[in-house]
């Protein structure tokens, strides 16, 4: 796909913060085995990744706001555009040497996601997606979710909430329901790149509640760009503010929302 200049920007500062985290990734390694661990080297890496991207992004469209992962949040002079940039999804893999982990870049307009990069450096996989023109998997790999439409032969992903956190009873409440019914589930504990596989086909569908807007908005239109469906996990919310969301094949999706959907209070 030919893409425009903001996503030629986002492909090229996703690359960019790439090759940062790569070989802080190659030094976290090595660090598993040391008695401090890595834990405040990640943090740095972290940073950094973020800074690359605010530097390239705002040293490209100075005029655009920035919504990061790390906690920058700037107004920019036009209040309709704002980069939404996660430096590292998937820092626990990142930490625990596991290549699995993102750099997801979107670009919102009006309220509205216009423009997505999820780039997996450990794999060279770069997806990305406009509004209108599809979703695509590095340079002329066009995007398409699954054309399954059997639940039993379906494998879908999800974020098991870890540390105490509040969601996990009514996500062991969805496995419960939902695995008895599928091939499989999947949790790899990278949000961007879920949804990213869904877009490519890979899962049928996933869903994840206690999200942040940076860790969805540049997945949210990969799926919906390749022909699969998103929506609020309670029907009604807004999809980035809520934190909790559903994505599947169109011929999935009822079936799948009907299962996870089941409890009252989700």
């Amino acid at each position: 796909m030919q893409g425009s200049a903001n996503l030629n920007i986002m492909i090229k500062a996703a690359r960019k913060a790439g090759r940062s985290l790569v070989k802080d990734f190659r030094e976290v390694e090595q660090l598993q085995v040391s008695a401090k661990g890595p834990g405040d080297f990640v943090t740095k890496a972290d940073k950094e990744a973020e800074q690359i991207l605010r530097d390239e992004l705002l040293g490209a469209r100075p005029n655009y706001g920035f919504l990061g992962e790390e906690g920058t949040n700037i107004h920019g002079a036009d209040p309709t555009r704002r980069w939404i940039v996660d430096p590292l999804d998937g820092t626990t893999n990142f930490l625990h040497g596991m290549p699995h982990w993102a750099v997801s870049i979107a670009l919102e307009h009006k309220g509205e996601i216009v423009s997505a990069v999820v780039f997996d450096p450990a794999k060279d996989e770069m997806f990305y997606a406009e509004k209108g023109q599809g979703a695509w998997l590095n340079d002329s790999q066009r995007l398409r979710v699954s054309g399954r439409t059997k639940m039993i032969e379906s494998v879908f992903a999800t974020g098991v909430p870890f540390g105490g956190r509040e969601y996990l009873p009514a996500s062991l409440q969805d496995l419960a329901r939902l695995m008895p019914q599928c091939a499989g589930v999947r949790r790899w504990g990278a949000a961007a790149l879920d949804l990213a596989y869904v877009a490519a086909g890979r899962y049928e569908g996933y869903w994840e509640r206690g999200l942040n807007a940076w860790d969805i908005a540049a997945g949210v239109l990969l799926v919906r760009e390749a022909g699969g469906l998103v929506e609020p996990l309670r029907e009604g919310q807004d999809l980035l503010t809520s934190g909790q969301l559903i994505a599947a094949n169109g011929a999935m999706f009822d079936k799948f929302a009907k299962v996870i959907r089941e409890r009252p209070d989700h």
